[in-house]
């Protein structure tokens, strides 16, 4: 049986199901810490040598993420909107929000929207630890994500304490049912006995398929248990943190993120793929790295100013 393992774009979940696949065959691009010879700026940022872009009438903050800063940072025009909104931060002592400006509304999840979304914060995290926000997260003035950061520093700060170094990896591993239910017939005598039985007996065999069903059922969920079980304990070393998210559909069996060692990559490659070499009739979709979305939950209650 055929076996596919695919480490690509992002697949999950976080902030949701958008997708922006990359060829199978293509390098994985690492995401390391870069930067500018002669300068301690980070590729890919330039100081902001004034006062933030000004926002048109009506319009917010979107803010990306949270990170440690020391300056003011400009990242290019790589946010929201057509053609795509200028990125800088907004800074309070030795944090800052990476934002954009951006409307003042609920905006849509939209392909578009999600991509820009998760694009800002995958540029910003190829250099540094990154607290990810919530998807669609627009103050409407820079004063108000100054009081943010001010209110919430030391949990920031924290956070941003635990997740330094270290970046998300999704796995999602699947499987052909209906292959799975021919091997699971070939193992247990009592299904096959009991398939011989519906398929020679006359009149009605209602029962018998109602029986037959329910032990596949429980056949296929306790395989189904076990491969994950083994799976999850085989990459218990190589990874800090782990979170199970609910399978999509009768094919997935698992769908887990893994919070890894950014220095621990290349050992977490490697066992994904020797757990793809043992269970040969799985298939293992393999993305990342990632900004830590499953291990981060970041929920902010905003009050109307009155």
């Amino acid at each position: 049986m055929s076996r596919t393992i695919k480490r690509t774009g992002r697949s999950k979940t976080p902030p949701a199901e958008a997708k922006r696949s990359r060829p199978a065959t293509a390098a994985v691009e690492r995401v390391i810490r870069e930067e500018t010879p002669g300068s301690h700026l980070p590729a890919g940022a330039t100081r902001m040598p004034g006062p933030p872009p000004a926002s048109p009438d009506k319009r917010g903050k979107y803010v990306y993420c949270i990170v440690r800063a020391d300056e003011a940072l400009r990242f290019g025009p790589i946010g929201f909107g057509t053609p795509p909104g200028e990125v800088y931060t907004v800074l309070y002592e030795d944090i800052a929000a990476v934002v954009s400006d951006a409307p003042i509304e609920v905006l849509d999840a939209t392909r578009e929207n999600v991509l820009a979304h998760e694009r800002v914060n995958e540029t910003v995290m190829r250099y540094q630890t990154v607290i990810p926000m919530s998807f669609g997260t627009v103050f409407k003035t820079r004063d108000d994500i100054v009081e943010l950061l001010r209110g919430a520093h030391s949990a920031f700060q924290d956070v941003l304490a635990k997740m330094e170094n270290k970046v998300e990896f999704g796995l999602k591993v699947l499987w052909d049912r209906d292959a799975m239910i021919r091997q699971i017939e070939h193992d247990d005598e009592d299904i096959r006995r009991l398939k011989s039985e519906i398929a020679t007996q006359k009149g009605s065999t209602y029962f018998a398929r109602v029986q037959y069903g329910r032990l596949v059922d429980g056949a296929l969920q306790s395989r189904s248990e076990q491969y994950v079980s083994e799976i999850f304990e085989a990459l218990r070393d190589v990874c800090v943190a782990s979170r199970a998210n609910k399978p999509i559909g009768d094919k997935m069996i698992m769908n887990a993120a893994f919070l890894v060692e950014r220095d621990r990559e290349n050992a977490f490659d490697a066992r994904v793929k020797a757990l793809g070499g043992k269970y040969d009739s799985l298939t293992f979709r393999y993305t990342g790295p990632w900004p830590p979305y499953n291990f981060v939950n970041i929920r902010l209650k905003l009050e109307r100013a009155k």
